[in-house]
């Protein structure tokens, strides 16, 4: 594979408990480091509303409610990071979406503590991102 310059725009949600566990400056600053640009940001409480519209993929899974309780349970901060393939480099930093199999160095692998309390999100497409940017930042 080719390592070529490609911008991209990624969505990143710093979940309750890292907003809780005052990590969001740490986790920040680990993004600035590898060049990324953090464009908007903001501060929020998710309404069960938009939870519901955020997690509409999983609709109807197991863990579906207890994923909506939980990002319901306090303030996310929301983000569009900029950067040279932001997307699939932002997804390798924050590490496996079970923190228990994320490496060490990785966001999750050194802040996460169990499902759903994995500290943060990451868009995981091209269109995922537009989607998710469009839905936290162009219309509210």
């Amino acid at each position: 594979m080719r390592c070529e310059d490609e911008i991209q725009q990624t969505f990143v949600a710093l979940k309750p408990d890292a907003v809780e566990r005052k990590l969001i400056g740490r986790i920040i600053q680990r993004f600035e480091d590898r060049g990324f640009n953090i464009i908007e940001i903001k501060m929020l409480k998710l309404s069960k509303e938009l939870a519901e519209e955020y997690y509409s993929e999983h609709k109807g899974k197991e863990f579906y409610e207890r994923l909506i309780t939980f990002m319901t349970s306090g303030k996310i901060v929301a983000m569009v990071i900029e950067g040279e393939r932001a997307i699939n480099t932002v997804r390798k930093m924050i590490g496996n979406t079970c923190p228990y199999d994320a490496f060490p160095g990785t966001i999750r692998g050194d802040f996460g503590l169990y499902l759903p309390k994995n500290i943060i999100h990451a868009s995981d497409s091209i269109d995922g991102a537009k989607k998710e940017i469009e839905l936290f930042f162009d219309s509210k």
